[in-house]
C-alpha cells in the first residue's frame, strides 16, 4: 500500500516529551487524513533514557505509529534512515520534523497548502528559542552556503520541511556518502540549486523544556570545521548533482 503522507521523526533521548509530541502529530495526521494512508516514522536513535521503551509501549494506541530503533548514528543520520524508511513505503509526501515538541503541528498546514507548487518546501523558524552554540552553528552555516555554492537559504537545516517523495528518493541517491553531519542542508541546496523554490515559511518556534541538547558548547567549533568542510568539498560534484535532479516532477493534484 502506498502512502499519501509520512511523518520523520527522529528521537534521541526525549523520554519526558516523547508521548506527547507523539500524540500531537498523529492527532493532527487523524483529523486531516481521516483515511489509512499516513504515517508517523519514529527513529530512536540509541537513545540512553527511556525514549526508545516509551515508543514501544504506546504504538499499539497510535496505529499510526511507525517505530525505528537503530545505534546512536547522530541526528543526520537517524533523519536520513527516516528518509529511507518513508521512501520503502511509497510515500507520495514526506514531511520532517523533530520529537523535542519545539515546534506547532498546526504549522504543518502552511507547507502542505503548497505541495503542488514545489516539491521541496521549508519552514523558517523567524524567531528561534535555541542554545547560543546552535544559534551560532546557524549563522556560520547560512554564511558557508552563500560564500560557497552563491545560494541564500533562510533556513537550510530546518526540521520542518515538506518534499515530494520521489523527488526525495532522487535527493537520497545525490547525497553524500557518509553521511553528513546536517544533511538537510545538503538536501536544500541541491534543490535549490536545481531551480526549485523553497519557499521558506515562517513557522513559530518554541523554547526547548525537557529532553537533551546533543551539540554543546565545546563541540561547537569542530562542527563548524567539519560542516564548512563537508560543503566545500560538495561543491566540486553539486553541478553533476544537479543535473541529475532537473527532470522535471509531475504535479500531483
Amino acid at each position: 500500500m502506498s502512502l499519501l503522507l509520512s511523518i520523520v521523526m527522529p528521537a534521541y533521548n526525549e523520554e519526558e516529551v516523547i508521548e506527547v509530541v507523539v500524540k500531537q502529530w498523529t492527532d493532527l495526521l487523524t483529523r486531516q487524513f481521516p483515511t489509512d494512508n499516513t504515517r508517523l516514522i519514529v527513529i530512536n536513535d540509541g537513545s540512553r533514557d527511556k525514549t526508545g521503551a516509551i515508543l514501544d509501549q504506546i504504538k499499539d494506541r497510535y496505529p499510526k505509529l511507525v517505530v525505528v530503533h537503530q545505534p546512536n548514528g547522530g541526528h543526520g543520520n537517524a533523519v536520513v534512515n527516516g528518509y529511507h524508511q518513508a521512501v520503502a513505503l511509497d510515500s507520495e509526501y514526506v514531511f520532517q520534523t523533530d520529537s523535542d515538541d519545539q515546534f506547532v503541528a498546526e504549522d504543518f498546514a502552511k507547507l502542505w497548502a503548497k505541495r503542488n507548487d514545489s516539491p521541496f518546501i521549508l519552514g523558517y523558524r523567524e524567531e528561534r528559542y535555541d542554545a547560543f552554540a546552535r544559534l551560532v552553528i546557524t549563522r556560520i552555516l547560512r554564511f558557508s552556503i552563500a560564500l560557497i555554492y552563491g545560494t541564500y537559504i533562510m533556513d537550510s537545516n530546518i526540521p520542518f520541511r515538506l518534499i515530494r517523495g520521489s523527488f526525495l528518493k532522487r535527493l537520497l541517491a545525490q547525497l553524500p556518502t557518509p553521511t553528513p553531519f546536517a544533511p538537510n542542508i545538503f538536501l536544500a541546496v541541491m534543490a535549490k540549486k536545481a531551480g526549485y523554490d523553497t519557499f521558506d515559511i515562517p513557522i513559530t518556534h518554541k523554547e526547548r523544556l525537557t529532553g537533551t541538547v546533543s551539540i554543546l558548547k565545546w563541540k561547537l567549533l569542530k562542527v563548524c570545521i567539519q560542516s564548512f568542510g563537508e560543503l566545500a568539498q560538495f561543491r566540486l560534484d553539486l553541478r553533476s548533482k544537479v543535473k541529475a535532479l532537473k527532470k522535471p516532477e509531475p504535479v500531483t493534484v
